[in-house]
């Protein structure tokens, strides 16, 4: 049998504090928690607190199964929370707590070892906003081999990014994931010149030299843009009962895809169909 592809979520555990209860949430958590249900063996690096929260995290990634050997346990901070509310379409509104774990992910030789055998890793912005966990998070990119995709989910979050951060991420990535609210703020802090979305995207993808660059329209579905191709899909129709988590899904699912070797066209339907079903169902993480 063929090995299983090995996949790294790399940033901010925690709970969201949604209107009907909590769930286990972060990006990084979630994509995992996806690409592993799309059939890789995934883990999540990252850090809790040694507190009820924590622990209930720690039980619950051995209920579904997803590797928690590289969450390390801060006996200093609490857990981290986000307290989640949702407009009429189930849109959701963050406020996310400071100075919690996810903010102090400490380097270990093990994660040197991690980042070495990859074969995808997602990160994103939110948990470059303290110094220990940015450190951590580039050092691990650094020790990914050359084939290895780097994933990086923009996901910008409140005040917690800058045009340092997001153009270093872009550097050390080769994929790049964000949302069309998301791409305005991108050219502006990155000074892209380009108007048209099609015009933009293809600006970013010569600029860093990435493999690919992926694009969400909520309910309009998604433009892919590689170096020689183009995708476009309009989206699946679904019944929304929280988008929270699905551009997670998004996310796992285009790796997956590029990873299996499978064409444009089909990462986008896969990708925008799976999206489509977690928008139908309560929290990130639906079983």
């Amino acid at each position: 049998m063929a090995s299983k592809h090995s996949i790294v979520g790399l940033g901010e555990i925690l709970w969201d504090m949604l209107p009907g209860g909590k769930e286990l949430g972060g990006a990084p958590a979630n994509f995992a928690y996806h690409a592993q249900a799309l059939g890789a063996s995934a883990c999540v690096v990252s850090c809790v607190g040694s507190d009820p929260l924590g622990d209930e995290i720690l039980a619950l990634l051995d209920e579904v199964d997803l590797d928690r050997h590289s969450l390390a346990v801060d006996p200093a901070r609490p857990t981290g929370t986000v307290s989640v509310s949702l407009d009429a379409k189930g849109v959701p509104t963050y406020v996310i707590h400071t100075d919690v774990a996810w903010d102090f992910i400490p380097w270990s030789d093990s994660l040197a070892d991690l980042a070495a055998s990859a074969s995808a890793v997602c990160f994103g912005s939110l948990c470059q906003r303290s110094p220990v966990s940015r450190r951590t998070i580039r050092t691990f990119l650094k020790n990914t081999s050359p084939d290895s995709l780097r994933v990086f989910d923009v996901n910008l979050r409140q005040s917690f990014y800058d045009r340092d951060i997001i153009h270093e991420s872009c550097e050390l990535s080769n994929i790049v994931k964000l949302n069309d609210d998301e791409l305005p703020v991108l050219a502006r802090l990155l000074g892209l010149r380009r108007e048209t979305t099609s015009d933009l995207l293809r600006e970013l993808v010569n600029t860093y030299s990435l493999r690919l660059i992926a694009l969400t329209r909520g309910s309009h579905g998604s433009v892919l843009c590689t170096p020689d191709e183009v995708s476009e899909h309009a989206g699946y129709p679904a019944h929304v009962v929280d988008t929270v988590g699905a551009g997670d899904s998004f996310t796992a699912a285009i790796v997956m895809g590029v990873l299996n070797g499978e064409k444009l066209d089909r990462i986008n339907d896969s990708a925008n169909r799976l999206a489509s079903y977690v928008c139908s169902q309560k929290g990130a993480m639906p079983r």
